[in-house]
């Protein structure tokens, strides 16, 4: 049996790493990225920090005791974008295709490209050099048959780390760790699962735990459970950040309040879906990006049945996306996406075969009046509005 090879690719300490390449006289000093204000939490420490204990997600001041001559530097997220475009188009260039994890790392199937070097380490160091040299970014990659395993790999070794885990090497590499080091396991579901003695990774794997876990954790215990075992998806999503639209938004301040969060939601849904309408697209994937406090990222999305552009349709989707996925923390930074495009400007859309009589797609609304003009005299409506003014015996 063949197994695929998976790279993931994470650029080490990367928005420290970012502010380097502009400022190069802070190269060997203690630095941080945090907000400046007195709540504000580290949310990148670089390696010389974290030596005089400094961590990400701890209070500001609290590092400060740490280590006084720290540098704090103010996020500055657009340089961080156009730094991370940058890094994606570089290994575009070099794979053809990748699928982004987030803004500083993503997924590559080397399978067919390593077959090319005689020892198969060769194209994970030849990668980790010609990124230092050609971006100036230092990462880790780790190399795996699968993407939950090739990410474990890239988080047990930086910086500039390079690990391998094979199937084989799973009860050696994985099982001994602590659950709180397995991906995919929230800062919620760590006390739960050791309150009832699953504490590392190989509890998580262990069949005789597994009824136990299912029934604590719902559908997501499944997948954690298969994750543990080394069994994911190799299939990478080349299509994620392709052909679609977002809107996005940096709070002025960390937003716990979910009346404020609604509202902010249905602002951006309201302008995406004005700016879809401009453009003449629809779509048929939603997604909803959170960035918290601490500059945690989660993006999440929802294919839908058909194609829209229609706002109702955009909020109520984020909105369960968001509601499904939030974890309770502050937050600072809001998207809403709409992919999976379609453009209708040579085309007409088709009608949805549903009975929807309470409300109407605002496309074919369009089109109505459209008719209407042209054709003068009384105007055509739609039939659903009888239903609205005859009483049915």
């Amino acid at each position: 049996m063949s197994y695929r090879v998976i790279f993931h690719v994470d650029l080490n300490c990367f928005f420290v790493s970012a502010e380097l390449l502009r400022n190069q006289s802070l190269l060997g000093h203690p630095v941080v990225v945090a907000g400046l204000h007195r709540r504000s939490v580290v949310c990148t420490a670089n390696y010389e920090a974290r030596e005089f204990g400094v961590t990400a997600a701890m209070p500001l001041h609290q590092a400060l005791q740490k280590c006084p001559h720290l540098i704090v530097l103010e996020g500055d997220y657009k340089w961080y974008q156009e730094i991370s475009l940058r890094f994606f188009n570089y290994m575009r260039n070099e794979f053809g295709k990748i699928e982004p994890a987030s803004i500083d790392e993503c997924y590559v199937d080397v399978t067919d490209v390593i077959k090319q070097y005689k020892r198969p380490l060769d194209l994970a160091w030849t990668l980790q050099k010609k990124v230092l040299k050609d971006l100036k970014l230092p990462c880790s990659i780790g190399v795996a048959p699968n993407k939950f395993l090739a990410k474990m790999a890239s988080d047990m070794r930086k910086p500039e780390g390079i690990t391998v885990i094979r199937k084989s090497e799973i009860a050696n590499k994985l099982w001994p760790l602590d659950i709180s080091e397995m991906f995919g396991i929230g800062k919620k579901t760590q006390p739960i699962l050791k309150k009832h003695g699953i504490t590392t990774i190989g509890d998580l794997a262990n069949v005789e735990n597994e009824a136990l876990i299912r029934t604590l954790l719902g559908k997501s215990g499944y997948q954690l459970i298969q994750n543990a075992r080394g069994n994911d998806n190799n299939k990478l999503n080349y299509n994620q950040s392709l052909h679609s639209i977002s809107q996005s938004t940096t709070l002025d301040k960390d937003v716990l309040e979910y009346s404020e969060i609604k509202m902010v939601l249905k602002e951006m849904a309201e302008k995406l879906s004005q700016r879809a309408k401009q453009q003449n697209v629809t779509g048929k994937l939603i997604s909803v990006s959170i960035r918290y406090f601490d500059f945690t990222n989660i993006i999440r999305s929802q294919s839908i049945d058909l194609y829209t552009n229609d706002m109702n349709i955009i909020l109520e989707t984020a909105l369960f996306l968001f509601d499904k996925h939030f974890n309770g923390e502050a937050i600072r930074h809001l998207g809403i996406g709409l992919g999976s495009l379609h453009s209708h400007t040579q085309d007409i859309s088709q009608i949805t075969l549903q009975f929807d009589h309470e409300k109407h797609d605002k496309s074919n609304t369009g089109v109505l009046q459209e008719l209407n003009q042209q054709l003068g005299g009384k105007p055509l409506c739609f039939a659903s509005s009888l239903l609205d003014k005859t009483t049915l015996s």
